[in-house]
Protein backbone atom coordinates (compact mmCIF):
# COMPACT_ATOMS: atom_id res chain seq x y z
CA UNK A 1 0.00 0.00 0.00
CA UNK A 2 1.30 3.29 -0.99
CA UNK A 3 1.36 6.06 2.04
CA UNK A 4 0.86 9.58 0.71
CA UNK A 5 3.42 12.16 1.10
CA UNK A 6 2.73 15.60 2.09
CA UNK A 7 5.12 18.47 0.93
CA UNK A 8 5.60 21.81 3.29
CA UNK A 9 7.61 24.32 1.83
CA UNK A 10 8.48 26.82 5.15
CA UNK A 11 9.01 30.01 3.50
CA UNK A 12 10.64 33.28 5.61
CA UNK A 13 9.21 36.38 4.41
CA UNK A 14 11.50 38.58 2.54
CA UNK A 15 13.65 41.35 3.99
CA UNK A 16 12.14 45.07 5.94
CA UNK A 17 13.55 48.00 6.83
CA UNK A 18 13.74 46.54 10.79
CA UNK A 19 15.62 43.51 9.52
CA UNK A 20 18.24 45.61 8.33
CA UNK A 21 18.17 48.13 11.00
CA UNK A 22 18.24 45.23 13.76
CA UNK A 23 15.28 46.39 15.22
CA UNK A 24 12.88 43.65 17.08
CA UNK A 25 9.61 43.62 14.67
CA UNK A 26 7.42 40.25 16.29
CA UNK A 27 3.45 41.84 15.38
CA UNK A 28 4.82 45.33 14.35
CA UNK A 29 2.88 45.41 10.61
CA UNK A 30 5.79 46.25 8.39
CA UNK A 31 6.36 45.80 4.60
CA UNK A 32 9.21 44.51 2.96
CA UNK A 33 11.84 47.02 1.71
CA UNK A 34 13.09 46.80 -2.02
CA UNK A 35 15.42 43.82 -1.84
CA UNK A 36 12.15 41.69 0.27
CA UNK A 37 9.69 43.03 -3.00
CA UNK A 38 12.90 41.30 -5.23
CA UNK A 39 13.63 38.46 -2.96
CA UNK A 40 9.40 37.39 -3.02
CA UNK A 41 9.81 37.53 -6.98
CA UNK A 42 12.86 35.65 -7.16
CA UNK A 43 11.29 33.16 -4.65
CA UNK A 44 7.87 32.72 -6.62
CA UNK A 45 10.41 32.22 -9.84
CA UNK A 46 12.64 29.52 -7.81
CA UNK A 47 9.30 27.35 -6.96
CA UNK A 48 7.34 27.91 -10.16
CA UNK A 49 7.62 24.43 -11.40
CA UNK A 50 6.22 23.19 -8.37
CA UNK A 51 2.49 21.56 -8.24
CA UNK A 52 1.44 23.94 -5.42
CA UNK A 53 -2.41 23.08 -3.81
CA UNK A 54 -2.00 26.02 -1.61
CA UNK A 55 -0.39 28.70 -0.32
CA UNK A 56 -0.67 29.82 3.23
CA UNK A 57 0.56 32.83 5.00
CA UNK A 58 1.29 34.71 8.35
CA UNK A 59 -1.29 37.41 8.76
CA UNK A 60 1.59 40.40 8.57
CA UNK A 61 1.70 42.34 5.78
CA UNK A 62 5.83 41.03 5.01
CA UNK A 63 4.80 37.49 4.57
CA UNK A 64 1.66 38.22 2.75
CA UNK A 65 3.46 40.05 0.65
CA UNK A 66 6.04 37.48 0.30
CA UNK A 67 3.30 35.01 -0.47
CA UNK A 68 1.54 36.88 -2.97
CA UNK A 69 3.73 36.35 -6.50
CA UNK A 70 4.41 33.17 -5.44
CA UNK A 71 0.28 32.53 -5.08
CA UNK A 72 0.01 34.07 -8.28
CA UNK A 73 2.62 31.95 -10.13
CA UNK A 74 0.19 28.80 -9.54
CA UNK A 75 -3.00 30.57 -10.15
CA UNK A 76 -3.86 30.64 -5.99
CA UNK A 77 -5.35 33.21 -3.79
CA UNK A 78 -3.16 33.40 -0.08
CA UNK A 79 -4.70 32.11 2.78
CA UNK A 80 -4.13 34.26 5.88
CA UNK A 81 -3.43 31.60 8.51
CA UNK A 82 -3.33 32.77 12.72
CA UNK A 83 -1.58 29.95 13.32
CA UNK A 84 1.27 30.89 11.83
CA UNK A 85 1.39 34.64 12.95
CA UNK A 86 4.45 35.83 14.40
CA UNK A 87 5.45 35.50 17.90
CA UNK A 88 4.27 38.82 20.12
CA UNK A 89 7.55 40.40 21.70
CA UNK A 90 5.77 42.58 24.01
CA UNK A 91 7.87 46.04 25.15
CA UNK A 92 10.94 44.66 23.02
CA UNK A 93 8.63 45.20 19.91
CA UNK A 94 10.57 48.12 17.64
CA UNK A 95 12.97 48.50 19.72
CA UNK A 96 16.76 48.25 18.34
CA UNK A 97 18.68 44.97 20.37
CA UNK A 98 21.68 47.14 21.00
CA UNK A 99 18.86 49.29 23.53
CA UNK A 100 17.26 46.06 24.67
CA UNK A 101 20.67 44.95 25.44
CA UNK A 102 21.54 48.11 27.77
CA UNK A 103 18.42 48.61 29.35
CA UNK A 104 17.03 44.82 29.94
CA UNK A 105 20.54 43.01 30.25
CA UNK A 106 19.39 40.21 32.28
CA UNK A 107 16.62 39.33 29.62
CA UNK A 108 18.91 39.99 26.87
CA UNK A 109 21.53 37.25 28.65
CA UNK A 110 18.82 34.72 28.68
CA UNK A 111 17.30 35.88 24.97
CA UNK A 112 21.22 35.03 24.14
CA UNK A 113 21.64 31.53 26.10
CA UNK A 114 18.16 30.42 26.70
CA UNK A 115 15.25 31.76 24.94
CA UNK A 116 13.09 28.47 24.97
CA UNK A 117 12.65 30.11 29.21
CA UNK A 118 12.53 33.60 28.56
CA UNK A 119 8.98 35.49 28.82
CA UNK A 120 9.39 39.21 27.42
CA UNK A 121 6.90 41.44 29.50
CA UNK A 122 3.63 41.79 27.55
CA UNK A 123 5.26 38.61 25.13
CA UNK A 124 5.14 35.10 24.25
CA UNK A 125 6.77 32.20 25.34
CA UNK A 126 8.30 30.03 22.95
CA UNK A 127 6.11 27.46 24.24
CA UNK A 128 3.26 29.10 23.09
CA UNK A 129 4.43 29.77 19.69
CA UNK A 130 5.29 25.95 19.33
CA UNK A 131 1.84 24.90 20.18
CA UNK A 132 0.11 26.82 17.78
CA UNK A 133 2.77 26.44 14.97
CA UNK A 134 2.32 22.38 15.35
CA UNK A 135 -1.38 22.66 15.28
CA UNK A 136 -0.86 24.43 12.27
CA UNK A 137 0.99 22.28 10.26
CA UNK A 138 -0.93 19.45 11.39
CA UNK A 139 -4.14 20.88 9.96
CA UNK A 140 -2.42 21.47 6.73
CA UNK A 141 -0.68 18.17 6.50
CA UNK A 142 -5.17 17.23 7.54
CA UNK A 143 -6.31 19.10 4.71
CA UNK A 144 -3.59 18.40 2.07
CA UNK A 145 -2.75 15.32 2.44
CA UNK A 146 -0.12 14.11 -0.40
CA UNK A 147 -0.22 17.54 -1.49
CA UNK A 148 2.36 20.30 -1.98
CA UNK A 149 1.82 23.53 0.20
CA UNK A 150 3.49 26.59 0.97
CA UNK A 151 3.48 28.32 4.42
CA UNK A 152 4.73 31.70 4.33
CA UNK A 153 5.94 32.79 8.69
CA UNK A 154 8.36 34.61 10.00
CA UNK A 155 12.07 33.61 11.75
CA UNK A 156 10.46 32.87 15.74
CA UNK A 157 7.50 30.67 13.96
CA UNK A 158 10.02 28.67 11.49
CA UNK A 159 11.94 27.96 14.21
CA UNK A 160 9.38 26.36 16.25
CA UNK A 161 8.31 24.83 13.56
CA UNK A 162 11.81 22.64 13.18
CA UNK A 163 11.95 21.90 16.58
CA UNK A 164 8.47 20.34 16.65
CA UNK A 165 9.44 18.41 13.46
CA UNK A 166 12.72 17.04 15.13
CA UNK A 167 11.31 16.52 18.90
CA UNK A 168 13.44 18.83 20.15
CA UNK A 169 12.29 20.72 23.77
CA UNK A 170 15.06 23.09 24.53
CA UNK A 171 18.23 24.95 23.13
CA UNK A 172 17.42 24.41 19.60
CA UNK A 173 16.82 28.31 19.38
CA UNK A 174 19.79 29.23 17.99
CA UNK A 175 20.47 26.03 16.16
CA UNK A 176 18.88 26.92 12.91
CA UNK A 177 19.81 30.17 10.63
CA UNK A 178 16.94 31.37 8.36
CA UNK A 179 17.62 33.93 5.41
CA UNK A 180 14.85 36.68 4.54
CA UNK A 181 13.40 35.00 1.55
CA UNK A 182 14.94 31.20 1.87
CA UNK A 183 12.96 28.56 1.70
CA UNK A 184 12.99 24.91 3.89
CA UNK A 185 11.58 21.59 2.35
CA UNK A 186 9.71 19.34 4.93
CA UNK A 187 8.48 16.06 3.89
CA UNK A 188 5.43 14.23 6.03
CA UNK A 189 4.06 10.52 5.78
CA UNK A 190 1.32 8.88 8.01
CA UNK A 191 4.45 5.64 9.14
CA UNK A 192 7.33 8.29 9.64
CA UNK A 193 6.65 11.38 10.29
CA UNK A 194 8.44 14.33 8.66
CA UNK A 195 11.75 14.59 7.47
CA UNK A 196 13.62 17.87 6.29
CA UNK A 197 14.78 17.47 3.13
CA UNK A 198 16.18 20.96 2.47
CA UNK A 199 17.35 23.63 4.96
CA UNK A 200 17.54 27.85 4.25
CA UNK A 201 18.01 27.41 0.37
CA UNK A 202 18.66 30.80 -0.71
CA UNK A 203 20.08 29.87 -3.74
CA UNK A 204 17.84 32.31 -5.49
CA UNK A 205 18.54 34.99 -3.01
CA UNK A 206 20.75 38.26 -4.03
CA UNK A 207 22.24 39.98 -1.07
CA UNK A 208 21.88 38.44 2.45
CA UNK A 209 21.33 40.51 5.52
CA UNK A 210 23.39 38.58 8.55
CA UNK A 211 20.88 38.88 11.35
CA UNK A 212 22.61 36.60 14.05
CA UNK A 213 19.95 37.64 17.46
Amino acid sequence: MTVATTTLILIRHGETALNVENIFRGRTDIPLNANGREQAVRLAEALRTLPLAAVYSSPMDRAMATAAPLAAAHGLTVQPAAAFHNICLGVWEGQSKRDVQREHPELWHQWVHDPEHLRIPGGETLDDLRARVEAGLAGIVAAHTGATVAVVSHRSVLKAALAAILGLERRYFWKFYLDNGAYTTVEHRADIGYTITRLNEGCHLGERTEELF
